[in-house]
């Protein structure tokens, strides 16, 4: 009985088609791109779309910015109008006013800063350096300065305005501190490139700040001088000895000042003083609870009515929590979320040094101030007294913190990309209103100009045709160049005589 060898047909197949195979696979690969891209969502389409576009970073930045300036005002409304009524003979609406006038003023600003050259930044970094320091002396001088709550760091503008120069210093000290490291880049990993002047300026600075009595505003600038060194490249054995010095400088100004060891002890535990320094803790932790996950509504918040203090400025957050919810307050957080992501990207795509630097600066600034403002209303760190940037009652933190982003803003249209689109939208909109309203008289006398420069002159007939006043029409001009034969011109003299027969 006979068999069939079934290994030859295996092997002949296996050397014959190899490359049949490989096209198999290769068609299965392309067909499983291809149902991968039909299966994709037009909203996930949408969004790759949007974030690919050239001023993707302009444009989400500037939203992110614009809807948490507009939350923090609806929300100063909410959760100030109740102390305004009581201070101002029973109108609610002051503290709102002011922060509304301040929010305009600064978006101002930030759209003007958006428009400056980066180098404008840099070059006047030293001069915004000695204004700061300016400003931080006049606050510890008699009859200049004002206090509020322990701290000396307002001067009166006069009216219901006032300017705390210590939030000028954190973007001033950006800035300098960006420049000084772009200029020591190859000097970075030295000691004394760190130490003389950028110890110094910036120790200096932080001293006149916590003279003020402004503990919060030392620590941001602690955390932004150690992550600019850090993205500057300087090396592990600073940042431990740096680490040494602060938290040997924190330990110090804790003993010396019994509020703030106070302020310690009740973060450790809020209930060993429920009616004291507990009291904000615990009843922002009230809001916090009251709101659930919806909230109970714009306005309604319980915490605000003389339960909470500083409910429009540092603990904001409670408030929010508790009339918005946690949907409210995670969207909050989301948003600060996607402004550190786009900052990060805008150092990140950026080949300049100093925008590089100054990117990350005012991103670790807003980051810091954040958490240690969350953290507080949380309960996870101790309380700072720094307001929740871009949401919390406060004119002077509005204000510079919105010319901060206005520079970063700069620096995202500086990209290469958004630089070629946006001369690229010029040039259209050059010659569309050259095709509405024809060449300007200036650039057609720089056009003449210039022409005259190469040699060209006007024919004879043409000038003298221009000067009489006249004007060769288009038909005429196209005859003369392509005259009609003899027979064609009688039949059209013919015809327009039978028309006007």
């Amino acid at each position: 009985m006979g068999y069939v060898d079934l290994r030859k047909p295996s092997v002949r197949v296996e050397h014959d088609t190899e490359q049949d195979v490989q096209v198999s696979v290769d068609g299965a690969s392309d067909d499983a791109t291809a149902r991968r891209k039909r299966k994709t969502s037009p909203i996930r389409a949408a969004i790759k779309k949007a974030v690919d576009h050239p001023l993707a970073d302009y444009g989400f930045l500037f939203s992110a910015i614009t809807i948490l300036v507009v939350l923090g005002l609806v929300m100063v409304l909410s959760a100030s109008n109740v102390l305004s009524y009581q201070q101002n003979d029973g109108n609610g609406y002051v503290i709102f006013i002011k922060q509304a006038i301040v929010a305009a003023l600064g978006f101002g600003l930030m759209l003007f800063a958006s428009r400056l050259d980066s180098q404008i930044y840099r070059k006047f970094a030293g001069v915004a350096m000695i204004v700061s320091f300016a400003l931080l002396v006049l606050v510890l001088v008699p009859g200049i300065g004002s206090g509020v709550h322990g701290q000396r760091n307002w001067i009166e503008l006069g009216g219901p305005f006032r300017l705390q120069p210590s939030e000028f210093a954190k973007f001033a000290m950006v800035v300098w501190a960006a420049k000084l490291l772009t200029d020591r880049h190859d000097k970075i990993a030295g000691w004394r490139s760190l130490l003389i002047p950028f110890a110094p300026v910036t120790g200096l600075m932080i001293v006149l700040i916590v003279l003020e009595g402004d503990l919060g505003t030392a620590m941001i600038l602690m955390a932004i001088m150690a992550g600019m060194l850090f993205v500057a490249g300087a090396p592990a054995k600073v940042f431990t000895a740096m680490g040494a010095m602060v938290l040997i400088a924190i330990l110090m100004l804790s003993i010396a000042a019994p509020y703030r060891m106070q302020r310690f002890m009740t973060w450790l535990d809020p209930g060993s003083d429920p009616t004291g320094a507990g009291w904000q803790i615990i009843h922002g932790h009230y809001a916090l609870a009251t709101g659930g996950w919806w909230g109970v509504g714009l306005g309604g918040s319980r915490e605000k009515w003389g339960f909470l203090p500083e409910a429009q400025t540092d603990f904001i957050l409670a408030v929010l929590g508790e009339e918005l919810g946690i949907v409210g307050t995670l969207s909050t957080l989301a948003l600060f979320g996607t402004i550190t992501f786009f900052v990060i990207r805008i150092a990140m795509r950026s080949s300049d040094r100093f925008i590089q630097l100054a990117t990350a600066g005012v991103g670790l600034w807003i980051i810091a101030q954040a958490l240690m403002n969350v953290g507080a209303v949380l309960g996870a760190l101790p309380i700072a007294g720094v307001p929740l940037p871009l949401v919390s009652n406060g004119g002077s933190s509005l204000a510079v913190t919105l010319g901060a982003f206005g520079m970063i803003l700069a620096f995202a249209r500086a990209e290469p990309q958004a630089a070629a689109y946006i001369e690229e939208k010029k040039a259209a909109e050059r010659h569309d209103r050259r095709v509405r309203f024809g060449i300007p008289a200036r650039e057609r006398k720089e056009r003449q100009r210039a022409a005259a420069k190469r040699g060209w002159k006007p024919k004879s007939a043409a000038s003298k045709k221009r000067r009489r006043g006249g004007e060769t029409t288009g038909r005429a001009k196209a005859e003369s160049r392509h005259p009609k034969p003899e027979s064609r011109r009688r039949r059209s003299r013919s015809t327009k005589a039978g028309t006007r027969k």
